[in-house]
């Protein structure tokens, strides 16, 4: 497990899954946890840290609960990803449920600054979480499919 700090009191971390990987968000808002989550999205492919954050992107999704919300926003990212040829380095979210807004920052993909590990084809409905923690933490966690 690879945790990385981000924040104060957030960190987001990669877990062991079969072939594939799990992405953990841990945040003390679950939209502090959405935006970690999404920083576990970048790790699996590079260094989010090795990302410049040059170009802004608007994401809206809607789903009818918060684990539903997950898979749709970060198969939102994964699709930009996709797309644009873009790794993404820092995210603000704004969940007013059912909703998510976000702006995700990045840059197109440097095959050799980034020298991107793996490509993402989505998120999964696997160790599907998202919930709030005894200490008030909230932690969004899912499989990605590698």
């Amino acid at each position: 497990m690879n945790a990385h700090p981000r924040s104060p009191g957030g960190r987001w971390e990669h877990f062991a899954h079969d072939a594939d990987i799990g992405v953990r968000g841990i945040g003390w808002t679950k939209e502090a946890a959405f935006e970690q989550v999404a920083l576990a999205l970048t790790g699996v492919v590079a260094d989010p840290q090795s990302v410049n954050r040059t170009v802004s992107i608007g994401i809206t999704c809607e789903a009818p609960s918060l684990e539903d919300l997950l898979v749709d926003w970060l198969n939102a990212l994964v699709y930009e990803m996709s797309t644009r040829q873009m790794l993404f380095g820092a995210f603000v979210v704004a969940i007013d449920e059912p909703a998510l807004t976000a702006t995700a920052w990045g840059e197109r993909v440097d095959q050799i600054r980034h020298d991107p590990a793996v490509e993402i084809k989505g998120a999964t409905y696997t160790a599907l979480q998202v919930t709030r923690e005894t200490d008030g933490r909230w932690i969004a966690q899912c499989v990605v499919d590698v």
